[in-house]
């Protein structure tokens, strides 16, 4: 019965001795926490509390007396020191930010209208020489385009920039087409007027719109002839449609390319860089966009020439 007894004191002394050296530590809540010290990381800290709970506490929940407490514990120092913050004298001393009043400064450019401006500068200038050579450039365009003097529409523009492509662009468009004269084989006869005589000039039709030859091919060459919209509209108007004229039928709309040569059923639409042709591949009809600068040469001819 004395050995019973005295384990039994001395385990309760012990559990004395135990709950006597729990630490006490300040948290940055203003609350405080009792207990002893399990184990520890990076991160956190593990307390058994004086009930035998157990409680993880984050390192940045300590108040600044609580981490010097624990810096003392070797094992502990290297883990604590991060979170402390040094005392004020210890602090480095802030640099001093010393504002320089002798930097030099670009200076505006001074105030002016909008010309001027542009050729006060070389970056301006260089702007203004794109734009007016994209205004020639387009001037010479619309003179294509409208059947208008070349010469006379670029010196316009040149004289008026913007302004005198715009007034040309705005005109309707030109008589005739600035085209070299047709061969032989594409008019067969022309016809003026003599003095004295009515003031008129007649052109007689080609060669291919008339029954009364038809083995004379008629042929367009690049050169000779500019492929655009209007060309096409006025020259193979009789192309357009689904079903043709009488006259005709039996001839040929051929149009060659550098590689190709293609035999054309009727132009189904046409825009402004190219034209849209339906052939006859097999026993089926498809349609194909042609540009205008792909086209060297038109024939259009007798299927039995």
């Amino acid at each position: 019965m004395h050995k019973i007894f005295w384990t039994i004191s001395g385990l309760w002394f012990c559990g004395l001795l135990v709950v006597a050296r729990a630490d006490s530590f300040q948290l940055t809540d203003g609350s405080s926490v009792s207990g002893n010290i399990v184990t520890f990381n990076d991160n956190s800290l593990m307390l058994r509390m004086a009930d035998d709970s157990y409680t993880n506490l984050l390192w940045t929940r300590f108040s600044q007396e609580a981490l010097v407490q624990l810096e003392k514990n070797p094992k502990l120092k290297l883990l604590v020191e991060p979170f402390i913050e040094p005392p004020t004298s210890q602090r480095p001393p802030k640099p001093k930010i010393t504002v320089r009043e002798d930097i030099s400064r670009l200076q505006l450019p001074p105030k002016q209208s909008l010309f001027p401006a542009f050729f006060s500068s070389s970056i301006g200038f260089v702007i203004l020489l794109l734009i007016y050579v994209a205004n020639m450039y387009a001037a010479y365009e619309i003179a294509v385009m409208r059947t208008h003097p070349i010469g006379l529409v670029m010196g316009v523009a040149a004289v008026l920039p913007i302004l005198g492509p715009v007034i040309f662009l705005s005109m309707p468009t030109g008589g005739k087409t600035a085209e070299p004269a047709m061969s032989h084989s594409a008019v067969k006869s022309e016809a003026f007027a003599l003095p004295g005589a009515a003031d008129e000039i007649h052109i007689s039709e080609a060669s291919w719109q008339k029954t009364s030859a038809p083995s004379e091919p008629q042929i367009f060459q690049r050169g000779q002839f500019t492929f655009n919209r209007r060309f096409f509209e006025t020259r193979f108007s009789n192309f357009f449609g689904t079903i043709r004229r009488e006259a005709d039928k039996d001839l040929l709309f051929v149009v060659k390319t550098a590689r190709t040569q293609t035999i054309v059923q009727r132009i189904t639409r046409i825009a402004s860089n190219d034209v849209h042709f339906e052939v006859l591949q097999g026993a089926a009809r498809r349609e194909i966009m042609m540009p205008f600068a792909d086209i060297q040469e038109i024939q259009i001819r007798h299927k039995d020439a």
